[in-house]
Formats: C-alpha cells, structure tokens, sequence
C-alpha cells in the first residue's frame, strides 16, 4: 500500500476516474486502501466521487458521440432493435444514471443514456447522487467497523 501514500488523492482520483472509464477494477478497494492508510475520510470520499463520477460521464459522452450506423456496422444491430432499446431507455429516463455505480451494468447504462441523447444535465446530476451514495457507503462502512472492531490502522 505505499504506492497509495506516494500517490495519495491524485492517485485515488485517477484510479476511480479509469475503474469508472477503461479500466475494470474496484475504485471501492482504492477508496478502502486509502482510508486505511490514513487518509481524511471527507477528501477521500469527495475525491473517490468526483473521479468515478467524471469517468462515468466520460463514457455518457462517449455514447453521445456514437452513431447509429456505427453500432449497426460494427455490432450488427439492427435499426428497429436499437429503436426498441431506446424505448426501454427513454422509459426510465435520466433516472437510470443513478444505478451507473454498479460495477459492469453502470458502464453500459452511461454508454446507452448518452448514445439516447437522455438529458446530459439529468443524467450528471443522478450520476454523482449514486456515486456519492456509494462511497458514502464504504467510508461509513469502514469508520463504524473499525470503531466496532477497534482497529488500530
């Protein structure tokens, strides 16, 4: 864990930016990590948010640039199908950017609300609800237990 001392915030930011954008990891264990290594649980979990929060719309943008003759080319999906999906989606709105914090659904939530043209507003404000949710979960999580537990970390 002393890559997390040398590298501290800067090192928690890029890591829940990639683990929301590229990369496949837990930022969770990062946020984790992070406050056992000392780290001011406040900065830790407006660090972790924001981070994960901007990879999120990184991918919501990144659908938005998409085309449709794109995902037909390379994905062979066809125009009716992606008509359909895009009823599913329109169904829920900007509200199903509060669920892009789960670990592999929340990528192609981003993607898709973003490749819909949802409201990006909408969309970045429920985004950082849910994250900052999450994260808010593990900081309390990991407070309460090592006071539970009397960890010395």
């Amino acid at each position: 864990m002393e890559f997390l001392q040398d590298w501290g915030y800067i090192g928690l930011f890029l890591g829940s930016f990639m683990a929301a954008s590229i990369i496949p990891f837990s930022s969770d264990i990062l946020l984790v990590a992070m406050l056992a290594v000392g780290g001011n649980p406040v900065v830790c979990l407006l660090t972790a948010t924001t981070g994960n929060w901007l990879g999120r719309l990184l991918l919501y943008f990144a659908g938005y640039a998409g085309k449709w003759e794109w995902i037909e080319k390379w994905f062979k999906v066809t125009q009716d199908k992606l008509k359909q999906q895009q009823a599913h989606i329109a169904r829920f709105g900007s509200y199903l950017a509060f669920f892009s914090w789960l670990p592999v659904a929340g990528k192609v939530f981003a993607i898709a609300l973003g490749f819909y043209k949802i409201n990006p507003v909408k969309c970045a404000i429920f985004m950082l609800i849910g994250k900052f949710l999450r994260f808010l979960f593990w900081t309390l999580l990991f407070l309460y237990s090592k006071q539970w537990f009397g960890w010395a970390i």
